[in-house]
């Protein structure tokens, strides 16, 4: 065998010589110096120890560092966020005020519109009502109308009504008692009377004159029976005589003289009767009984005067003229002043309390 070794034979008596020097180094060493090993290794690892609890420290106070600077970042951006909120709200809150101070504006410069309003309303309907009223006396004073009145009246009440106004009740009421007398009045068929004297205005140019009378068949002289085995100039002159006959007549008409008229009067004597009928239609209308009575009187005296009064056209004029000359339009028409008066206190009244109100009233304070 050669003298040299091999490398791992060497290796091998290393390892083995090595817990030898070990083994004998710690043989070698004393308490003491054991004893300062001992706290050399525990201050050794007490070091290494503090310094990873620092560095685990250093980390720790690095990421809490880092959390507390995007916390901050995070804080700066709600607060510029609020602060630009802040001012948005400001600038709402003032244009805000504006617009309430605006609002007040309006709202007071809408009230005294609303008052000028109201009372230009009131006074718009005090005025209507006592047109209307005046409407109804002048109906009752002239023409004696009296539904013409009360349509009158009750178009007043109806406009108060519309008010919805308490103060109205008292003229209401008023109002209320004038119509209850105009519907107490006994009902005169003034439209009827006027529609028959029309009818005999219709009918005055068909009516046959006295003189112009002609006999009813009845009356006529019937020709007597043919004789049996008459001869032929005996049936002629019967035919003859009875001729004769026919050509005069003579009938009691029971007047004392008959009007004998030309045709250019005749046409005045209907124009005439038609007048007599429609002064007689006036005096229904203005309810003057007297003139009204008169005129139809007249009128029948003409009608058996001048008219052929046995005929069909003139039994029916005497029947018309007889029932308008029975009808009475002559009532007794109530008071209906005071309603009148009524309101016309109350719109002096109100108009007076607006104007001491507008006189005494404060001055308004301007808006901020």
């Amino acid at each position: 065998m050669s003298d040299k070794t091999s490398p791992a034979a060497d290796e091998i008596e290393s390892e083995a010589s090595r817990p030898q020097s070990l083994a004998g180094m710690l043989a070698g060493l004393s308490i003491t110096q054991m004893t300062l090993i001992v706290l050399v290794a525990f201050f050794l690892w007490q070091w290494l120890d503090g310094h990873r609890a620092i560095s685990e420290m250093r980390t720790e106070l690095a990421e809490k560092i880092a959390e507390m600077d995007g916390a901050a970042k995070a804080n700066a951006i709600l607060i510029a966020k609020n602060q630009d909120d802040v001012r948005a709200m400001t600038v709402k809150v003032a244009t805000l005020e504006t617009y309430y101070s605006q609002a007040q504006n309006q709202r007071a410069a809408l009230e005294t519109l609303y008052n000028n309003l109201s009372v230009s309303r009131d006074e718009t309907a005090l005025a209507d009502v006592e047109q209307l009223l005046l409407i109804a006396g002048q109906q009752l004073q002239l023409s004696g109308n009296v539904k013409a009145a009360l349509i009158a009246m009750e178009s007043a009440d109806t406009r108060l009504q519309r008010m919805e106004r308490p103060a109205f009740n008292v003229l209401r009421k008023s109002i209320g008692q004038d119509i209850d007398k105009l519907r107490a009045l006994p009902k005169v068929d003034i439209a009827g009377i006027n529609l028959k004297i029309n009818r005999l205005l219709s009918v005055t140019d068909e009516l046959p004159l006295i003189d112009r009378h002609r006999p009813s068949e009845n009356t006529v002289t019937q020709a007597a029976p043919p004789v049996a085995n008459e001869a032929d100039w005996q049936k002629l002159l019967r035919a003859i005589w009875l001729e004769v006959t026919q050509l005069v007549r003579i009938e009691n008409t029971g007047l004392t003289q008959i009007a004998l008229l030309p045709p250019k009067q005749e046409f005045f004597l209907r124009e005439n009767l038609k007048i007599r009928l429609v002064s007689a239609r006036l005096a229904l209308l203005s309810r003057d009984e007297d003139s009204y009575k008169q005129e139809i009187k007249t009128a029948k005296l003409w009608a058996i005067r001048y008219f052929d009064v046995k005929s069909e056209e003139g039994i029916r004029l005497l029947d018309e003229l007889g029932t308008l000359s029975a009808a009475s339009i002559n009532i007794e028409l109530p008071d209906i002043s005071d309603s009148l008066q009524a309101v016309r206190s109350y719109r002096l009244s109100h108009e007076n309390a607006g104007d001491s109100g507008a006189k005494h009233a404060p001055p308004k304070k301007a808006a901020p």
